[in-house]
This record gives structure tokens, sequence and C-alpha cells, in this order.
């Protein structure tokens, strides 16, 4: 499926979920033809993200909705703005209200930590990526609010890349083994599917360049003195990605390092959803 069609999958299971059987309040006191306006007002600094979902939720809903946009996905935002307004039936409104916040505090939530990561990484060739450590039924949004933050999304599911990772490893009988399997495994079911191993030590790291077979070498763990010594050994020769205990304290000290990427869960589990509301506007 391309991202519009996840992003409809993943608006019908959660207005299902949010109105079951009837949103009995509006129901009870709104009448069905009523028409009216709101606005997503900005409470909090941050950079914004997800006015495009929030279109696209109102839209699913009802495709003929009113929606002006004064603010882009990606700007920087300031307690009073309005990002947006949308004119729709009150049944509308109402009942895409909850989605629509949940969605966009949560996106402005990861693209403002995940902005603050890459501005450190201003002047350094290091790329920031995320990780699969996301919340189950919403990675699409996550993953899509990292990019609005200036990052990079490292695979998406278990099916775009392969990572051979510690339990991957020590199942299999050690790191040589490991690759050599899922390099068989990529030219007899998935040609150029592209494979990424994790090592531990500097050991790891030259038992890999003796078999060779990948695309990527994560360096996980790695001190940044470890890591220039790996990347001395790596010579250039394949793409190398660090992580594990990299924060916006340490991580210029990684980036200086001169390692391609750096891969951080923390941008998404780690992150605070910002403050938004939908206001009524009463003419």
């Amino acid at each position: 499926m391309n991202y519009t069609e996840q992003l409809n999958n993943l608006i019908k299971n959660a207005l299902a979920e949010d109105i079951g059987d009837g949103d009995h309040s509006t129901l009870s006191c709104i009448d069905k033809n009523a028409k009216g306006k709101a606005i997503l007002k900005i409470k909090q600094e941050g950079i914004l993200a997800g006015v495009s979902v929030g279109e696209a939720i109102f839209r699913f809903m009802q495709p003929d909705i009113v929606f002006n946009r004064y603010m882009k996905d990606g700007e920087f935002m300031k307690p009073g703005d309005i990002a947006f307004e949308v004119e729709a039936k009150v049944h509308t409104i109402l009942q895409c209200e909850r989605l629509v916040l949940n969605c966009m505090q949560r996106m402005s939530g990861i693209a403002t930590l995940t902005n603050a990561y890459v501005s450190k990484l201003a002047g350094y060739s290091t790329r920031l990526l995320d990780t699969r450590k996301t919340t189950p039924g919403f990675r699409l949004l996550e993953k899509e609010a990292v990019k609005i933050g200036g990052g990079y999304n490292h695979r998406f599911g278990l099916y775009d890349m392969i990572m051979l990772k510690d339990n991957h490893i020590d199942y299999c009988g050690g790191i040589e083994n490991a690759i050599n399997k899922a390099y068989a495994y990529v030219q007899q079911h998935k040609p150029g599917l592209k494979i990424e191993v994790e090592t531990r030590s500097l050991d790891d790291v030259k038992s890999v360049m003796e078999t060779g077979k990948v695309d990527r070498i994560m360096l996980d763990n790695f001190t940044p003195g470890m890591i220039t010594e790996a990347l001395a050994v790596i010579a250039g020769r394949y793409e190398t990605e660090a992580s594990g205990g990299i924060n916006l304290d340490n991580l210029e000290l990684y980036a200086a390092t001169g390692v391609d990427f750096i891969s951080s869960g923390a941008i998404i589990h780690q992150a605070k959803s910002l403050d938004l509301s939908l206001k009524a506007v009463i003419v």
C-alpha cells in the first residue's frame, strides 16, 4: 500500500474506535445539517506537524469541506498562532476533533524533538535516523513526523531491510553464519534487499569485514573513541551507523567521528505531545 492508502486505513480504524455505534453527544444536541467553522489554535512552542493529516481526517469524513491552511508542516509555531480553519458540517468537526488533535499533538512533539537533534548535527555529515520503537498502529505518522522534523526514516518494518541484531546473531551461532545465511536468502528470495548487521565489539567489526556481503554496519553501544577505531577498520567500504546511549548531550561527539548515520529511538518514544486545541468559530 502507498502512503495515502495506509493513512486512510489508519483514519478509518481510528474513527471507528472513537465513534463506535454513534457520537451520541453530538447526535443528541446538534442538527445533522448544521454547518460550522473551527480553528486549530497553537498553545505551545515547537515544530508544527500534521496539518496535512488533519485535513485528510476531515476530508475522509466529509470530502467537500473547506480547509484553509495558515501554516505548513515543519514551520516553527508559538502560542496564539492559528494553523488552519475548517468549514464543514458540525457533526464532521466534532467527530474528527479528537483524532485530529491526537495526531497533530503527537506528531508535533516528535517533530520538535527530532528538530532539536537535527539542529545539533548542523555542520556534520552524519544523518539522523529513527527506529522501529514506535506506537503500534501509529508508526506511519510517527515516522512522517520525524521527516517533518528534519530526520530520516530507517526501515519501516521487518520487511524492507534485513537487520541482523544481537539476538539473530546469537540464535544463529555467530556473526559470520548469520551474514552468510542472510546473503543466501536475499539472493534466492529478495534480490536487492539491503543487509545491515549489528556489531558489539571491534572484533565483530573485523569479522564482518572478513565476511563481507553486507550494506551497512551498525556500531551498537560503541563509545566515540571505539567508533573512530571501527571506522578506520571499515575504511569507507560500508555505510556505518552508531546506535545506543546517544542523546542530545553527547550527539556531537558521535557526529564528529564521521559516522554516516546515528539512529535514535528516543526521538519518537521520548517525545512529549504538544498542546493544541480546536476551537469553534461562532459568527
